[in-house]
């Protein structure tokens, strides 16, 4: 496909999510500018359609790092407690379109979840 690299601007995300989102056929980088911290839920991927709990991963990312999540790998974020951050995207033109899954713990299994530090 055509890869885009964008800078998107997120606002107040706080650190709760109940949704996590994949993509079957590309990788995708992200990181944030300015040096502002950031959080970030991940579950390795798997033949699954939804993602195993008991690997569920919260990390904290420093402003100073671009991360690269693995096809497939179940993420959720970016959270951050800053007024806004914009951040750096690379993924391909037409990912969020075609290859966006996205699981609702909230709505499925009832459950949401909250990165601290």
């Amino acid at each position: 496909g055509i890869p885009r690299f964008y800078i998107m601007r997120l606002t107040e995300r706080g650190r709760c999510f109940n949704r996590i989102t994949r993509h079957e056929q590309c990788t995708q980088c992200l990181g944030s500018l300015e040096g502002k911290e950031w959080f970030l839920g991940v579950v390795p991927p798997g033949d699954e359609n939804y993602p195993n709990i008991e690997q569920l991963q919260a990390f904290r990312i420093p402003g100073n790092c671009f991360i690269k999540l693995e096809v497939g790998t179940w993420h959720a974020g970016p959270y951050f407690d800053h007024d806004f951050v914009n951040f750096y995207n690379l993924e391909l033109s037409n990912t969020n379109v075609v290859d966006h899954f996205t699981y609702d713990f909230l709505k499925k299994d009832n459950l949401t979840f909250e990165m601290i530090s």
